[in-house]
């Protein structure tokens, strides 16, 4: 059956496009290569305005297009990105780097999403979405763990470099699986249904946010911890480093960190019947405002801990928000509104990078983390005020 062969396919994608030994080293390759925290951060403002830019644009084309094709330009892309930091010695190039894993972001980020769903849905299995999410995300963990390890033990033993070798070859192959997917017939609702212009489209989405605020308000704090989030993925390197943990244990704790991640991932869908996703999600915004709070003002080894609760608590982000919005869209718009998700998160990324940096720049990384949490905290106030009023 189609829906189920696309299902094995987007395994396999996952599977090699997370297979990227180069994560786990890549805070130090890049410093080694002259890149300050002030650098990094204006490449992750780079990134985050290029998604900004293109996220409707290209969900838009997804919907209009083709999924497949754009989840083939994006793994192509990740393989152009991957061939240019191997080569990089400038700010330039790995803002190009970046430039071009933004671009393969946006084109992939709706467009994968809603194949997913709609594979989903012509095997009459459209209920299991956030099911199905939650394990592709344990096969993404599975394999960024897997890297992490075994990139950890051969930057010890060869060096940085051949980790991004490596990272290209995982990105080509899953290139190749990309090829395999089928497009599957749109079903959103309404027999014969059509994509919609980009301008009605986006119309369509600021009216359909406006006539659904708690959709609106689980999007907003979608976009809010997953932003924050972000901050750990790429900075907890640098963190490790400042408190005096060796790189040789690298892998051992980028395994861990994404390990926590999977009960979230793979428990979402329960724990939303049980507690509902506005409750859910309050009691996660206050977890990771805790933690990162925390992770300012211990300098020193307990501060692993907090890093520990914040990915445990922030795995059931992603599969919840995706979910909420999906169940109450048809499929003429799917990757388009899914891109709105991702584009508010970029922004968020955006606005709290500027926090970030500045903070990092006179207190280390570790200011940094002072704002985020300082900025969870407010928002997990306002959220769980608005959601009492829904």
């Amino acid at each position: 059956m189609m829906g189920l062969r696309n299902l094995r396919v987007l395994y396999a994608v996952r599977f090699f496009g997370s297979l990227i030994p180069a994560y786990v080293i890549e805070r130090l390759y890049w410093e080694e290569r002259g890149m300050t925290i002030q650098m990094v951060v204006y490449t992750e403002m780079i990134y985050a305005v290029t998604v900004v830019l293109l996220e409707l644009p290209t969900g838009n084309i997804a919907d209009r297009w083709s999924r497949k094709r754009m989840l083939v330009l994006a793994s192509l892309l990740g393989c152009f990105e991957f061939l240019i930091l191997v080569y990089a010695t400038s700010f330039w190039h790995f803002a190009l780097a970046v430039f071009l894993a933004a671009v393969g972001r946006s084109a992939g980020s709706g467009a994968e999403n809603a194949l997913l769903y709609d594979s989903l849905q012509a095997a009459g299995r459209e209920k299991s979405f956030e099911q199905v999410l939650g394990r592709l995300n344990a096969v993404d963990i599975s394999s960024t763990m897997l890297a992490a390890m075994c990139g950890s033990f051969l930057a010890g033993l060869c060096g940085y470099e051949l980790n991004y070798w490596i990272s290209l070859a995982s990105s080509f192959a899953a290139l190749s699986f990309t090829f395999m997917l089928v497009e599957p017939a749109a079903s959103g609702g309404a027999e014969g249904e059509k994509s919609i212009p980009i301008g009605a489209s986006i119309a369509g989405a600021v009216r359909f946010f406006r006539r659904n605020r708690g959709v609106m308000l689980v999007m907003l704090s979608g976009m809010v911890t997953g932003a924050s989030l972000n901050f750990i993925d790429e900075f907890w390197q640098l963190y490790l480093d400042r408190i005096g943990i060796p790189a040789a244990a690298f892998g051992l704790f980028s395994a861990s960190i994404f390990l926590l991640r999977l009960p979230g991932n793979l428990l979402a869908y329960k724990l939303k019947t049980r507690m509902g996703s506005r409750p859910l999600l309050t009691a996660v915004t206050a977890v990771l405002a805790a933690g990162f709070l925390y992770l300012s003002m211990a300098r020193n080894v307990s501060g692993l801990a907090a890093i520990f609760l914040i990915c445990l608590a922030g795995g059931v982000i992603e599969p919840l928000a995706a979910g909420y919005l999906h169940h109450r869209i048809g499929s003429s718009m799917r990757a388009t509104m899914d891109s709105f998700q991702s584009l508010g998160l970029n922004a968020a990324l955006i606005a709290i990078g500027l926090g970030f940096g500045y903070f990092s720049s006179r207190w280390d990384v570790f200011g940094g983390y002072g704002f985020v949490g300082l900025l969870c905290l407010a928002f997990c106030v306002y959220f769980a005020f608005a959601s009492s009023k829904l």
